[in-house]
């Protein structure tokens, strides 16, 4: 019987790579230098489409294209203009080794498959193909607020941190900010008409040195990660010194604060410098933390830009050293012990030395502090049996007495001590024992000193026995003294062990506590924070079920199976790294409570998030009616009065009086249908239901129709200043219409006589700026926000004067045509209102990305 084989299947290819061209501000050369790369592999032979290249007129720009085969775009009808963007399923369907695709922020016109065109490249990954990309620094979500504090000019596009983050490689272009300027004074960035205005605002040499200086640190973040993961992923434990980082150790004691600042004085030194705090929380712990010392150490710490840890250990030392090496430290900061000289000579080796010793490539610096050697730091003997003392007490059970004997022996004539005494001594010995060793070491003391006392000084001297009965007694005195101070003493190292078990236990759960009351209630700062606080390699939140998503890791290192720990109902926490004991089982279980509210605290904020919108919708309502209620009643009222009047036949008007009740008719019936108008515009604002018509607007005609529209005419001659040279804006006409009436209505109603209202136009970079100014007394700069909220009237003391929602629509309307609104303080007194809007696109020149074929 013959056999049909089946079509051979397509071989899936593995994802794709991503490389990012990353740029601190627009013209420092990302576009040329990503076609740049294109060219060079496609002369290497690789398969290589440029998928979108935003050319912006830019002649060498422009000839990089020459010899790239070019996927056509497709075009879009987009608020009564033509646009183009990616084609996706044309690239997909080309299926090349390498897609060039510029401007990864960009957001994509209304009806295209995704919203973003960084969803557009990571489609394209999942096909296994490969992907040379551009982003500027501005454009990332995490720093997009910090920009715009920089510059003054928000960014719209934004693409999350983690999809760049995700790249295969990253590589900066740079530029210094005077040659960035000189290419823009030289026109290879902007139209000659935007120069000027973009030097003195966007391009001014400080703020092209902040978001270099925001593109540099933001990309050594990302090359240290990288770093970090290759050294756990090859078992690198030693410390390459690529940058310096200070870790500070805190016992929470008084000397605290003088090695925090000395720590950020070192980090300081070295631009880039990293300051950590650590505090070690131990079974046999360190005494006199203070959970209150340590919350303003912390602070402190905060405060100077570093970061703080709390890690468990047993051992001090080991657990510095490590938490240094994981953190890739170069130095670290310790004090000098608080012991004294005595306390020091008798008692074990201190942290700072123990340190110094196991140190190996990492510099250690022992700062002295005031308290040093005038207080206690470590308990004193009996409180907890170190490595040392376990190896030290049977050695001295067996030699101590020797030595004693020897020591007797050889004053025996000069001050003839009788048996009693020499008792008491052996005792004493005993008990010295006892103190360093405990219970076992004290038996083996005892044993010991019974028989050198036996042999040496009981008659018969030189042989064991023992004739007389109150020697036998002395000698079973002796040996249940010895086991009894010997028994206090092992309980008294238990139930100290115990009592700091229980205050490292206490200083974790307390620095815990602190952070969740100071907002760290994010999962994922808890996750870090449970993983440092262990010690772990990797700690992650993931469902009971494999089959489903994980919730979030914490960190990728670590392998096997690990601790699991309930969170909830479906989720477990699982860390992975050392074996903990049974001691900080209890401590884990707390952060899991803690991880279990915080799970579900997202959970709720996300119900609370689409409850939000019904909840803003209910609170406009029930200010609408409150608001109604007069203010249409008057101009109702007006009306019918008016018209009744005139329909009576009781009484006969003159011509006169009926055009006076015509014109009050007219009037009242005037003014509701603006404040109908008005609430119907807002409440399609609040629904999203706003119909916009964009075009390209000038304001040089816009204006003088929103002037005529005015309900009264200003007192004073409205100013108008460089109006007609601003370009046209892109806009709905009709609205920026009633957006400039509204404010030059409310600027001159708090205008003073004589003192007009100024309109002004200006160009910021790629936006129109039009300024309504006022010389009246202001807006409080608590109060601005509030003023734009609906049916406000700040400082107002009627209700005559309409709804309160005339900027609280202009702001809307504004928003809605992709501007903005913000008040600003009036040189010498007032306010200005700055209405910000795009300005409307030059045709653009035929682009050759364009006009070539596939």
């Amino acid at each position: 019987m013959a056999q049909v084989s089946a079509p051979p299947r397509e071989r899936r290819r593995p994802p794709g790579r991503l490389k990012v061209y990353l740029g601190a501000a627009p013209g420092v050369g990302k576009t040329y230098r990503m076609l740049d790369e294109g060219r060079r592999r496609a002369e290497r032979g690789t398969d290589v489409v440029v998928g979108f290249a935003e050319c912006h007129r830019r002649p060498h720009t422009e000839k990089m294209l020459e010899g790239l085969e070019v996927v056509p775009r497709q075009r879009r009808s987009y608020r009564g203009m033509e646009v183009t963007e990616l084609d996706l399923d044309a690239v997909l369907a080309r299926r090349p080794d390498v897609v060039l695709i510029d401007e990864l922020p960009h957001t994509n016109a209304p009806g295209v498959r995704n919203t973003k065109r960084w969803q557009d490249v990571e489609e394209l990954l999942a096909a296994g193909i490969d992907v040379v990309t551009t982003v500027n620094i501005q454009h990332l979500e995490s720093l997009n607020d910090v920009v715009e504090k920089i510059t003054d000019v928000p960014q719209r596009e934004t693409v999350p941190d983690e999809v760049v983050r995700r790249a295969h490689q990253i590589e900066l272009v740079d530029m210094p900010p005077e040659a960035l300027r000189r290419r823009m004074a030289h026109g290879n960035i902007y139209a000659p008409e935007k120069i000027d205005a973009a030097l003195s605002h966007y391009f001014r040499v400080g703020n092209l040195t902040a978001l270099r200086e925001l593109a540099l640190l933001w990309l050594a973040e990302r090359v240290d990660e990288t770093l970090q993961r290759y050294r756990a992923d090859h078992g690198i434990g030693g410390v390459w010194e690529t940058r310096e980082r200070v870790v500070v150790a805190l016992t929470g004691g008084p000397e605290g604060e003088t090695l925090i600042r000395r720590a950020a004085r070192i980090a300081a030194r070295s631009a880039g410098g990293d300051l950590l705090a650590v505090h070690v929380a131990r079974s046999d712990g360190l005494v006199g933390a203070s959970p209150a010392a340590l919350a303003r150490q912390r602070q402190l710490v905060e405060t100077l830009g570093g970061s703080y840890h709390t890690v468990v250990g047993d051992h001090v030392p080991a657990a510095l050293l490590a938490f240094a090496r994981a953190e890739n430290a170069t130095q670290l900061v310790v004090g000098v012990s608080r012991r004294g000289r005595l306390l020091r000579w008798l008692t074990s080796q201190g942290v700072g030395d123990s340190v110094v010793e196991g140190s190996g490539d990492i510099d250690v610096h022992m700062v002295t502090h005031e308290r040093a050697g005038r207080g206690r730091a470590l308990p004193v003997p009996g409180s907890g049996l170190s490595r040392t003392r376990r190896i030290a007490g049977p050695v001295a059970g067996f030699v101590l007495p020797v030595l004693l004997t020897l020591l007797l022996r050889a004053v025996a004539g000069p001050l003839d001590l009788n048996l009693t005494s020499e008792t008491l001594l052996f005792l004493l010995a005993v008990v010295g024992v006892a103190c360093i060793g405990g219970v076992i070491s004290a038996l083996l003391a005892s044993l010991t000193a019974s028989l050198l006392l036996n042999y040496t000084f009981i008659p018969p001297i030189g042989r064991f026995t023992v004739y007389e009965a109150n020697n036998i007694l002395a000698l079973v005195v002796f040996a249940l003294v010895a086991v009894t101070v010997a028994t206090v003493v092992d309980g008294s190292q238990r139930l100290s062990r115990r009592a700091a078990s229980a205050t490292a236990e206490a200083e974790t759960l307390s620095s815990l506590a602190g952070g969740i009351l100071r907002g760290e209630l994010d999962v994922p700062v808890l996750l870090e924070r449970t993983r440092e606080t262990f010690g772990m390699a990797s700690v992650e939140l993931r469902p009971r079920h494999r089959e489903s998503e994980a919730v979030r890791p914490a960190a990728s290192r670590g392998n096997g199976d690990g601790i699991a720990v309930p969170i909830g109902a479906d989720s477990e926490l699982v860390l992975r790294g050392r074996p903990l004991p049974a001691t900080e089982h209890r401590v884990l279980t707390a952060f899991a409570a803690h991880l279990t509210a915080a799970v579900e605290r997202a959970r709720l904020a996300e119900a609370a998030a689409e409850i939000e919108p019904v909840k803003a919708a209910d609170r406009m309502r029930t200010a609408l009616l409150a608001a109604v209620s007069h203010d249409l009643r008057t101009p109702l009222a007006g009306g019918w009065a008016a018209v009744s009047s005139l329909r009576s036949r009781d009484v006969s008007f003159s011509e006169e009086d009926r055009e006076e009740l015509l014109a009050t008719a007219e009037e009242s019936l005037a003014k509701l249908n603006r404040l109908v108008d008005n609430l119907l515009d807002m409440s399609r604002i609040q629904a999203g239901a706003l119909t916009l018509h964009l075009q390209p607007t000038a304001l040089a005609e816009i204006l003088p129709l929103a002037l005529d529209s005015l309900p009264e005419a200003p007192a004073d001659p409205v100013a108008v200043q460089d109006v007609a040279d601003a370009p046209a804006v892109l806009a709905d006409p009709p609205l920026l219409e009633r957006v400039i009436a509204n404010l030059v209505a409310n600027a001159a109603r708090h205008s003073p006589a004589g003192r007009p209202v100024t309109v002004a136009a200006s160009v910021l970079a790629s936006r129109v700026e039009l300024r309504v100014i006022d010389r009246g007394p202001g807006i409080r700069q608590q109060d601005r926000e509030r003023a734009f909220a609906p049916f406000q009237r700040l400082g107002d003391t009627d209700n005559t004067t309409g709804l309160g929602l005339g900027l609280a629509l202009s702001r809307g309307l504004t928003e809605a045509m992709g501007g903005t609104l913000s008040p600003e303080d009036t040189p010498g007194g007032g306010l200005t209102m700055v209405v910000s809007l795009p300005a409307a696109p030059v045709p653009p020149r035929a682009c050759p990305a364009d006009l070539r074929a596939p």
